[in-house]
């Protein structure tokens, strides 16, 4: 019996003192397999943001009657050259190995910020005009982030702007350099043609609208750290409740009857505005956020676009002033009351700087573009397509 005991107690004492070895070898497990569970969870996250590019915004864009097939083709083709572009600037000429997904994931940004720039003149580029248009705003974009985001030229300190879900520097500056675009390549003949659309390219864009809500909070915690992942998720979630039922609402009140074109995209607008404060921001916040983003861009849409064209003698296809330009400097100033520890002067700064590069480069833009010709009848299919006319 001594000995036995003897023995399971020499047992017990190996045990124990293994017990740090152990402890130690599977921390070191663990934190060898971190990296590559975040890499996991950002390529999901960029596979949804994939299909919100090509599936989401190329159905949106399609309410135009007689211009769905140019739509999906010009969407496919923006994304195909913005995201290899983005990255070959971005690495510097050094390759891209330094995290190619988090890399992927910031030129998909950049490839939805054109695609909202490409929504403001949608219908009256030619196919290879809609590939320059990609060629110039990608480098605009990446100059822009650079100065807001990074501190470029030291205008705004590093880091001083906080914008987690690109409101300011992906929504508002596509919106606003595609408002530029326009500005400055609007013909008269482009100005009083009707744009039309049907119940079938209606329900169409419905489609990409509700492809966009669902993967919309991937695209806001792409690259937020796991503990703000629950919060963020969340928040957008809940502000994109917020702006579909206010869109609703509004539209019902201001129009008398539902507007398809408000229900498909001022409901996205919640989306947009939490942006910037979607990981900080608490749930309440989120909401009250998407609320009064739906309600102005609902109004925009309803009452501002009209007359903010007939002033500017522009048209704005898609309407991405009321869908991603506004909401998106709502979503900048919703972080100043909310982001603690914010410096509100780099905050406003750095969407003013926005706001001027992106007007001003999209406005040369628009004189440049022209150089390839002009579509020969806007809105429409045939004069490019095989089989197109009806």
């Amino acid at each position: 019996m001594k000995t036995r005991f003897f023995l399971r107690f020499i047992a017990g004492m190996l045990l124990l003192s293994s017990l740090p070895l152990l402890s130690n070898a599977t921390e070191s497990l663990t934190s060898g397999l971190a990296p590559a569970i975040t890499d996991d969870q950002h390529y999901n996250r960029a596979i949804h943001i994939m299909a919100m590019l090509l599936v989401g915004f190329g159905f949106l864009m399609v309410f135009v009657r007689k211009y769905g097939r140019s739509a999906l083709t010009a969407t496919f083709l923006l994304v195909s050259i913005s995201l290899p572009l983005y990255m070959v600037i971005s690495s510097k000429g050094t390759g891209i190995n330094e995290n190619d997904i988090r890399r992927l994931i910031l030129s998909e940004f950049c490839a939805a910020s054109l695609l909202i720039a490409a929504g403001a003149v949608l219908g009256r580029l030619k196919m290879q005009q809609y590939l320059l248009l990609g060629l110039l705003f990608v480098p605009c974009y990446m100059l822009n982030e650079w100065m807001v985001l990074e501190g470029g030229f030291g205008l705004v300190g590093a880091g001083s702007v906080v914008d987690t879900g690109g409101s300011i520097v992906i929504h508002a500056f596509g919106a606003i350099f595609g408002l530029g675009v326009a500005l400055t390549m609007t013909t008269k003949q482009e100005f009083e043609k009707t744009i039309e659309s049907d119940a079938v390219s209606d329900r169409y864009s419905m489609l990409g609208s509700m492809i966009l809500w669902v993967f919309w909070p991937s695209f806001c915690a792409a690259l937020v750290t796991p503990e703000q992942m629950p919060l963020t998720v969340v928040n957008v979630i809940l502000a994109l409740c917020g702006s579909t039922i206010t869109t609703y609402l509004v539209s019902v009140s201001l129009r008398k009857k539902i507007s398809i074109a408000d229900i498909a995209n001022a409901a996205l607008a919640g989306g947009v505005a939490i942006g910037s404060a979607c990981a900080d921001a608490t749930h309440s916040e989120a909401i009250i956020i998407g609320v009064v983003a739906g309600a102005i861009s609902t109004f925009g849409f309803a009452v501002i676009q009209a007359r903010q064209q007939k002033l500017m003698k522009i048209i704005d296809t898609c309407g991405v002033t009321n869908l991603h330009g506004i909401p998106g400097l709502i979503g900048g100033f919703a972080a100043l009351p909310i982001v603690k520890g914010l410096e509100i002067k780099q905050q406003l700064l750095g969407m003013v700087i926005t706001v001027v590069l992106a007007f001003s480069l999209g406005m040369i833009a628009g004189k440049i573009l022209p150089l390839l010709g002009r579509k020969t009848e806007a809105y429409e299919d045939a004069d490019e397509f095989l089989d197109a006319a009806e």
